[in-house]
Protein backbone atom coordinates (compact mmCIF):
# COMPACT_ATOMS: atom_id res chain seq x y z
CA UNK A 1 0.00 0.00 0.00
CA UNK A 2 2.32 2.98 0.92
CA UNK A 3 4.03 2.13 -2.56
CA UNK A 4 0.75 3.58 -4.13
CA UNK A 5 -0.54 5.77 -1.14
CA UNK A 6 -0.14 9.50 -2.10
CA UNK A 7 -2.59 12.53 -3.16
CA UNK A 8 -2.27 11.59 -6.88
CA UNK A 9 -3.63 8.64 -7.21
CA UNK A 10 -6.87 9.05 -3.98
CA UNK A 11 -10.40 10.04 -5.46
CA UNK A 12 -10.24 13.34 -3.85
CA UNK A 13 -7.40 15.01 -5.67
CA UNK A 14 -8.32 17.87 -8.01
CA UNK A 15 -6.30 19.71 -10.33
CA UNK A 16 -7.03 23.73 -10.65
CA UNK A 17 -6.01 24.85 -14.13
CA UNK A 18 -5.93 28.54 -14.73
CA UNK A 19 -4.34 30.50 -17.54
CA UNK A 20 -0.76 30.99 -15.57
CA UNK A 21 -0.51 28.06 -12.88
CA UNK A 22 -1.73 24.91 -12.01
CA UNK A 23 -2.52 24.10 -8.48
CA UNK A 24 -3.45 20.34 -7.24
CA UNK A 25 -5.92 20.11 -4.30
CA UNK A 26 -7.86 17.77 -1.70
CA UNK A 27 -11.39 18.09 -2.82
CA UNK A 28 -12.97 16.88 0.73
CA UNK A 29 -11.07 18.44 2.67
CA UNK A 30 -10.92 21.66 1.11
CA UNK A 31 -6.66 21.96 1.32
CA UNK A 32 -4.17 22.50 -1.46
CA UNK A 33 -1.82 19.69 -1.62
CA UNK A 34 0.80 18.01 -3.56
CA UNK A 35 1.17 14.78 -5.92
CA UNK A 36 3.51 12.71 -3.82
CA UNK A 37 1.72 13.95 -0.38
CA UNK A 38 0.65 11.60 1.67
CA UNK A 39 -2.50 11.93 4.56
CA UNK A 40 -4.44 9.37 6.34
CA UNK A 41 -7.68 10.05 4.89
CA UNK A 42 -6.55 8.56 1.50
CA UNK A 43 -9.36 6.55 -0.45
CA UNK A 44 -7.14 5.31 -3.79
CA UNK A 45 -9.05 5.52 -7.00
CA UNK A 46 -10.66 2.58 -8.45
CA UNK A 47 -7.37 1.59 -11.03
CA UNK A 48 -5.15 1.75 -8.32
CA UNK A 49 -7.72 -0.82 -5.80
CA UNK A 50 -7.74 -3.37 -8.92
CA UNK A 51 -3.58 -2.69 -9.38
CA UNK A 52 -2.92 -2.90 -5.45
CA UNK A 53 -5.02 -5.98 -5.88
CA UNK A 54 -3.35 -7.25 -8.68
CA UNK A 55 0.36 -7.17 -7.22
CA UNK A 56 -0.48 -8.23 -3.99
CA UNK A 57 -1.94 -11.73 -4.96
Amino acid sequence: MDKYHCCATCVHFGVVKNDSHVSYKCIRLGYETKPAYKFNCWSPKEAVKKLMAKRSG
